[in-house]
């Protein structure tokens, strides 16, 4: 049973893509991308765009971190002054 590309939606191609569809979702996948240039094109799309997620480096901004550093510093400063 090919399911026309229409009914595919970009959660379905994403667990195409992790490998965590149903087997009758991958069968029709996999059917699907023979014949559907379009469908091959929005995997593709899909694919590269987690390739570059998996390459983000994500860090707090600087206020983030001075402010945390602040608070460390005021509760080290009250337990000191508490002995």
């Amino acid at each position: 049973m090919v399911l026309p590309m229409t009914l595919f939606t970009p959660e379905d191609l994403l667990l195409y893509l992790h490998k965590e569809s149903s087997q009758e979702l991958t069968a029709a996948i996999e059917t699907a991308l023979k014949d559907d240039w379009t469908l091959r094109e929005k995997l593709m799309v899909l694919e590269s765009s987690s390739l570059e997620l998996d390459k983000l480096v994500v860090a707090p901004r600087m206020e983030v971190i001075l402010n945390v550093m602040n608070y460390a510093r005021e509760t080290a400063d009250e337990s000191v002054h508490q002995r």
